[in-house]
């Protein structure tokens, strides 16, 4: 006889359907690799923005009241210089009025000069980010007004004459943007990359060589400083930027700035090897040697300065690299043994 047993008057519920515990959604994501992440995704993640830089407003109000005290200090000593002149002989008094009515015109001229150098440089700077920014979009009327200013810009240049009326002859059969650029840099920029090419690499040889004979270590440390801020502002004349003093001083900024970043101190692998499979590791002396490496530092600073007052950025020619220079200096080291 079977034993009684209980039967359930509703129907059981099918259980539902588990995934398997290796492919549960719930277990946690490993945390993203800030070093390894985008901007972008660097914004989902919970990184500390970096601190903002404060003082900045009361280091400002010091200067600007520094500033407007020496100034009124300044105005007060001429008003006595010229009140003790006026006491003494009126002549002499207006003679002091005429001087320093002529040195405060010298003063408003060469104020507004650096002004004109200043912008002229952040003119280089943009027109070669506008000009980047065409190359990508392929923008043809951006394209046009990037031409347009340059040829504004070397308006007065004789040396760039006929590069520049070809290009305005080929101006209005351009359609492209990118290609209007493109040809821009090769009839405006080519010839001045060729006379930058052999500014840097007159200047590496000199250095190379006053290294070679000098007796001291200071007047070769002299010299490649004196070489190196003479090259840069060369290079911005040739370029057309021509910085005033202050312009010149930021330029100079910039350089030391781009070779920071870039490690433009220190040579490359390919650099080394190159020097070595010339041989000039084992003929050169140490004097020699210490020449060339000067040189090739003022190589450095030379191609930092053509990348910072180039109006436009390098796309059909080619960059210039510190090893396009090593040959000049083993020849110059090969003369001077």
């Amino acid at each position: 006889m079977r034993e009684p047993r209980a039967i359930p008057t509703t129907p059981r519920q099918e259980a539902e359907a588990r995934a398997p515990r290796a492919f549960e959604t719930s277990l946690a994501e490993p945390a993203p690799d800030v070093f390894e992440a985008t901007p972008e995704a660097l914004a989902d993640t919970d990184v500390a923005p970096a601190p903002k830089r404060r003082g900045r407003f009361w280091r400002n109000l010091a200067l600007w009241t520094g500033g407007t005290l020496i100034s009124l200090g300044l105005g007060l000593a001429a008003e006595r210089l010229i009140s003790d002149l006026f006491a003494t002989y009126d002549w002499l008094g207006w003679f002091g009025l005429a001087i320093l009515g002529v040195f405060l015109l010298a003063l408003l001229v060469l104020t507004v000069r650096e002004l004109i150098g200043l912008a002229r440089l952040k003119t280089m700077d943009r027109l070669r980010e506008c000009a980047a920014a065409a190359l990508l979009a392929d923008d043809l009327p951006a394209a046009q007004k990037i031409v347009s200013e340059l040829a504004v810009l070397y308006a007065d240049r004789a040396d760039l004459a006929r590069p520049r009326a070809g290009l305005e002859a080929d101006i209005g059969s351009i359609l492209d943007g990118a290609e209007l650029i493109k040809t821009a840099e090769r009839a405006l920029m080519a010839p001045l990359d060729a006379r930058a090419r052999a500014l840097t690499a007159s200047s590496a040889r000199r250095v190379a060589l006053v290294t070679a004979i000098a007796p001291r270590a200071v007047i070769d440390l002299a010299f490649v400083v004196f070489e190196s801020f003479r090259l840069a502002r060369n290079l911005a004349d040739l370029y057309g930027a021509r910085p005033g003093f202050f312009g010149f001083l930021r330029l100079v900024g910039a350089i030391l700035s781009h070779l920071a970043v870039t490690g433009g101190l220190v040579l490359t692998d390919g650099v080394v090897e190159q020097l070595i499979g010339q041989g000039l590791a084992a003929k050169l002396s140490a004097r020699l040697g210490e020449g060339v490496l000067n040189g090739l530092m003022t190589v450095r600073v030379g191609i930092a300065a053509i990348k910072l007052v180039r109006p436009l950025p390098f796309s059909t020619q080619k960059s210039p690299v510190v090893a396009d220079f090593v040959a000049d200096l083993a020849r110059v080291s090969t003369d001077t043994k």
